[in-house]
């Protein structure tokens, strides 16, 4: 019974985590797929750089896509955040950061 008892509150901890396995973090700001444009800029600053692959709806592209690139220096990586329509889907690291770090907080 204490075994199950055990296992059952090793479950619930590991369920009850609220931060998602990629986050970025902004300072004290976490960035996390869902958010919208405009709560990443007020968190995390201006991008080091924009990539707009589809700027206006069309029949061949269906929904607006944009990367922006967060630098972080040379002790940290380049972070690719993808937005559809506004809103983040994606979070990757694209390497190591170069230089001084353009991310707010860090």
């Amino acid at each position: 019974m204490k075994t199950i008892r055990t296992i059952l509150l090793v479950v619930i901890l590991l369920c009850a985590s609220t931060v998602p396995a990629m986050a970025f973090r902004c300072g004290s700001n976490l960035v996390t797929t869902g958010d919208r444009k405009v709560k990443v800029q007020a968190a995390c600053g201006l991008p080091t750089t924009k990539e707009i692959i589809c700027p206006k709806k069309s029949s061949s592209c269906p929904t607006t896509l944009e990367i922006w690139y967060y630098n972080c220096g040379d002790n940290d990586y380049i972070y690719a955040l993808t937005f559809e329509d506004g809103i983040l889907t994606k979070e990757t690291t694209q390497g190591s950061g170069v230089g001084n770090s353009y991310c707010l907080g860090k």
